[in-house]
């Protein structure tokens, strides 16, 4: 799949997909995956794990992540170049959504 494909598919991104994306700074397995991301929201979101395994089927299917067997014969997923390409586009549109926050978002404090 392509790159714009991928960026017309992804963004925005579900916050289920950036925090799995997030948790893939290193590989990491389906498990790894739920408790860093619980950890990293604060407890926040709990993934339940038919979210994680489907969003990562979809992600390997898409080319963003792929998938092998460790030594202990656990699945581990890793981020491929396409969806290190695709989580800056997402941390970029972030970005712009939070400057744009603290901009303006003041007057609807009252």
């Amino acid at each position: 799949m392509n790159m714009d494909k991928v960026i017309k598919k992804y963004i925005p991104m579900t916050e289920t997909a950036y925090y799995i994306l997030l948790s893939l700074t290193k590989p990491r397995h389906g498990y790894g995956i739920v408790k860093h991301v619980e950890e990293i929201t604060g407890s926040r979101i709990r993934l339940g794990s038919g979210t994680v395994y489907g969003t990562l089927t979809k992600m390997q299917k898409d080319g963003i992540i792929t998938v092998y067997a460790d030594g202990h014969r656990k699945t581990v997923y890793e981020v491929t170049e396409t969806g290190k390409q695709l989580i800056v586009v997402e941390m970029e549109r972030l970005k712009e959504l939070h400057e744009n926050a603290l901009k303006y978002g003041e007057a609807f404090y009252d």
